[in-house]
């Protein structure tokens, strides 16, 4: 490891210990990018992904493409990396996560560090440019190392200890939050199925023959189609039995037989009416008219 991790402790750093604790250093630097790395660790596997960077930077300035610039905020919780008009973080490197850290010996303006991605878990290599800065970035990364790892042992190990019990302890709520809601989902589906099975199941749901409706004289409305019902009525008597139809000559009330005029003939009416009767077709084939009750005969010829 280089000077950042192995400096002297009998030598001063920097800066104070409150500037990284409670605040941080900027330094501004441009950024030639980030490529993975095998190592976590080495100066072979920072100068070679110095080398690609560095060469994949002079194919983008070829192609008119400027080396954005950065603003870096070290602390003893990490290193930012933000735009530095908009300070937007474009990456937050916590401290815990960066494994070394180095300034190149041949070209004093580039300065790298190695970091653990939190997603892919990947060790990334990032890469800067400062034309006078890049020796005083690198000793001040190892000096928030230095600090963080005091306070640390000062408290124990005990800060680290409950941020691990925090994390394990949200995991935790987020599994059960999980399950409960799939639990939730199946007893819905239970009591979803336990109704469906209750509706067929239950004698109501069993097609049973509706008894017909009655007036306001609790009598059964007649009907050709339906056949007698032996329903009893709403006070407790059974219904007047229906006539059977027959084929014989049905009569009215004073015994007489309806009038047919297509079957009656000449020998049904009295005589007397029976003459009358002839009188008047005789009548109606001479030219008679009906005028109120009284018989006329008009003479043909008149009509011509």
């Amino acid at each position: 490891m280089n000077r950042a991790f192995s400096r002297k402790k009998d030598k001063t750093w920097m800066h104070t210990p409150e500037a990284l604790s409670k605040h941080y250093i900027p330094y501004n630097a441009k950024f030639l990018g980030s490529t993975e790395v095998e190592q976590p660790k080495g100066t072979e596997v920072v100068r070679d992904a110095v080398r690609k960077l560095k060469f994949a930077r002079h194919i983008k300035k070829s192609e008119g493409q400027k080396t954005p610039k950065v603003e870096l905020q070290i602390s003893i919780y990490g290193v930012k990396i933000l735009e530095p008009k908009t300070k937007e973080v474009q990456h937050n490197c916590q401290l815990h996560r960066i494994s070394f850290c180095a300034d190149d010996k041949t070209d004093k303006r580039i300065f790298t560090f190695i970091c653990k991605d939190s997603e892919s878990n990947k060790h990334l290599c990032y890469v800067f440019d400062s034309e006078k800065c890049a020796e005083e970035i690198t000793l001040t990364i190892g000096q928030a190392f230095d600090l963080a790892y005091r306070k640390f042992l000062e408290s124990g190990g005990k800060d680290v200890e409950t941020r691990k019990q925090i994390a394990g302890l949200q995991k935790r709520i987020q599994e059960l939050e999980t399950e409960n809601t799939e639990l939730k989902n199946k007893v819905q589906d239970l009591e979803n199925q336990l109704r469906i099975t209750q509706i067929s199941t239950s004698p109501a749901a069993s097609v049973t023959p509706k008894s017909p409706s009655t007036d306001i004289f609790d009598m059964v409305p007649f009907s050709p189609i339906t056949p007698q019902s032996t329903t009893p009525t709403r006070n407790g008597t059974q219904p007047p039995p229906v006539p059977s139809r027959s084929t014989e000559i049905k009569r009215d009330l004073f015994g007489a037989e309806p009038f047919d005029p297509f079957n009656c003939g000449a020998g049904d009416f009295p005589p007397d009416i029976q003459s009358k009767l002839d009188e008047m077709q005789e009548g109606f084939k001479m030219g008679l008219t009906l005028e109120g009750t009284v018989f006329c005969l008009d003479p043909l010829d008149s009509r011509c």
